[in-house]
């Protein structure tokens, strides 16, 4: 796909962050886009970005939450009505973090996360598949992680339902190779493994799964909190074990904006590796130096990456 010049596109998560960013930049080259959130208010700043950009192209925004079939069999719907029968390109980009322990986490935060990151590519791809068949030339862009040939954070957070639904987005993606060359030649697939990339992810995670927000927990809220961080070993637990409750709420209010403010790699920087790749039809997308890098050492070293000495030697946060 030479030019996103007059095409269509489908966006995930367009509200913020790597979706806002695809959306603007998919604007700016002449795009029609449909995004998708479940956050209203976050969907219209995108919008009217877009539209301030670039007046001569359509935009739509969908409520969606992208882990229910019946919610992305509407935003469908409601794309062909708005947009016409054809896309030519599907970001499946939505995504949050949440739900680490399989042994001892919360199952339904597990299963929101797992199908979020999972089912949202999952639903997104059934939906929009005879959309993309009608069109001349289309591009599946599904959003994994470097969590997804890595499935850790470290040696002392549990992160099984993320990375469990980013290597089967990745595996899913890699598939989908073979299926489309031999069942739909028009249409190419990208698997993206962002590193870490300045988002709110880790903010917005928080309010899709109903947590409440740090600087607004109870007593008992706290001291879960105290007593998690507590009981993963390292420097950070005896460093808990001597601050206030107020001084804990606020750490843990500063470590999502830290996430997002002082990444390697910018939203809009990331989009702008994302699109370069759909061009050259990578299927294949690394986001960041530090997923490159991440990348090379699991590769060099497979039987080792989940050994103590490995994670120490790795500093990395997934987008």
């Amino acid at each position: 796909m030479e030019s996103f010049s007059g095409k269509m596109a489908v966006i995930t998560g367009g509200g913020t962050g790597m979706g806002r960013s695809l959306c603007q930049a998919l604007v700016n080259a002449g795009c029609h886009i449909a995004l998708c959130d479940v956050v209203e208010e976050n969907m219209a700043e995108t919008k009217a970005l877009c539209e301030a950009a670039n007046s001569a192209v359509r935009v739509s925004t969908h409520i969606c939450d992208v882990s229910v079939e019946a919610d992305m069999l509407r935003f469908q719907t409601e794309v062909a009505a708005v947009h016409g029968e054809t896309i030519d390109l599907l970001f499946n980009n939505a995504g949050i973090g949440g739900g680490g322990g399989f042994v001892s986490g919360d199952r339904e935060e597990w299963e929101k996360t797992f199908s979020v990151c999972w089912y949202g590519v999952y639903y997104g791809c059934r939906a929009f598949l005879p959309m993309l068949l009608a069109s001349e030339e289309g591009h599946i862009i599904n959003t994994s992680s470097v969590n997804g040939f890595w499935a850790s954070l470290g040696p002392t957070v549990p992160h099984t339902a993320y990375a469990a639904a980013k290597f089967a987005v990745k595996g899913f993606s890699e598939a989908l190779i073979t299926d489309l060359r031999l069942n739909a030649p028009h249409i190419a697939v990208s698997v993206v493994m962002p590193g870490h990339i300045g988002t709110s992810i880790a903010i917005n995670s928080g309010k899709i799964l109903g947590h409440t927000p740090p600087l607004e927990m109870s007593e008992t809220e706290i001291k879960e909190v105290r007593e998690r961080l507590m009981s993963q070993p390292g420097p950070m637990s005896e460093a808990i074990m001597n601050v206030s409750d107020d001084q804990l709420r606020t750490l843990m209010h500063h470590r999502g904006i830290e996430f997002r403010d002082n990444a390697p790699m910018t939203a809009d920087q990331a989009a702008d590796v994302i699109l370069a790749g759909v061009k050259a039809k990578q299927w294949r997308i690394l986001v960041g130096e530090d997923a490159e890098r991440l990348d090379e050492r699991v590769r060099q070293n497979p039987w080792n990456v989940y050994e103590l000495d490995f994670s120490a030697l790795t500093s990395i946060n997934a987008g």
